[in-house]
């Protein structure tokens, strides 16, 4: 274990991810969803076939024993994915990675429903924290559903929950996935879903990108694909509950890449909303880490000799 390694790829994972989405909302003025999501999900294969070359896990990590399991993974993960872009075109940076941020939370809800993973009831409690800051988040974008407030905002903020909630269930499938299939086989798989799913959107509108608008979404797939690998590999480097704190990062990120890039000022909502999700996220993995201490320690003292 490289614990300092585990956590500098993790922040650059989440680094690429952001200047990824940055570009992405930059084309996303003429350049549909969709689109978007072609472009991410195949410049990203030709990087992770480079990767699994190198790890010497090419072909035999593309071997799978659950096709059906890839094709639903790809379709919720697909459709999270679409949702995610379509929101950049809405709403500024911060406020899209902000309620993004309910996916986690959610995948704790849908796991405890949909795997029977055992979930106490401190970790419900802050669940409930943490969706009361997507809340104060979003409530006030969604308003404008109801003639209250800005119509596109509304849009937004409604296609960036419907987003998280299919990231959630993609991310509790993986969790089933994993137990029988290779990482690699995921990622690989994924993104070739994604690129194949892509197609169905062409009714919709795809256009002709101007040549840096093809820069743009090119080098977007390309930071999504080595951003996937850094993710991946920093989990081998160090345990999860060190890791994953670094992922609320990416708020950091946002607020400095939407001041510099869109000239976007986080309202009092976003940022008081943003705060809460972020301390609800840090209390869970702080409570699996002492309750993983906790069963580490009970394992050595009924073991041999208390070793």
């Amino acid at each position: 274990m490289r614990p300092l390694r585990g956590i500098a790829m993790k922040i650059a994972s989440v680094t690429l991810f952001m200047v990824m989405s940055t570009l992405i909302k930059m084309a996303s003025e003429r350049v549909p969803a969709g689109e978007a999501v072609f472009f991410r999900a195949s410049c990203a294969m030709p990087v992770i076939l480079v990767w699994l070359v190198a790890q010497g896990e090419f072909p035999a990590g593309l071997r799978v024993t659950s096709p059906f399991g890839h094709v639903l993974r790809g379709l919720l993960g697909t459709t999270a994915m679409g949702l995610g872009f379509a929101g950049l075109a809405f709403l500024p940076l911060s406020e899209v990675v902000a309620i993004g941020y309910a996916a986690p939370l959610l995948t704790v809800v849908f796991a405890a429903l949909l795997l029977g993973e055992q979930v106490r009831l401190f970790r419900i409690a802050t669940v409930g924290l943490g969706l009361v800051g997507v809340v104060i988040v979003a409530a006030p974008k969604l308003s404008g559903l109801f003639g209250h407030g800005d119509a596109r905002s509304a849009i937004g903020a409604t296609v960036v929950l419907v987003g998280a909630v299919f990231a959630a269930l993609a991310q509790v499938w993986v969790r089933r996935l994993v137990q029988r299939e290779k990482v690699s086989a995921i990622v690989f798989y994924f993104s070739l879903s994604a690129t194949v799913l892509s197609f169905l959107t062409l009714p919709w509108g795809w256009v002709m990108p101007t040549p840096a608008e093809a820069a743009m979404l090119v080098t977007a797939g390309i930071f999504g694909g080595v951003g996937q690998i850094l993710l991946t590999s920093s989990y081998r480097e160090a345990d999860a509950s060190l890791i994953a704190p670094f992922e609320y990062s990416s708020m950091i990120l946002a607020l400095g890449l939407g001041y510099m890039v869109f000239a976007e000022i986080p309202d009092a909502d976003t940022l008081t909303g943003a705060a809460i999700i972020v301390a609800a996220g840090l209390i869970i993995i702080w409570r699996e880490r002492q309750l993983g201490l906790e069963r580490t320690r009970q394992r050595r003292a009924m073991s041999p000799g208390g070793r």
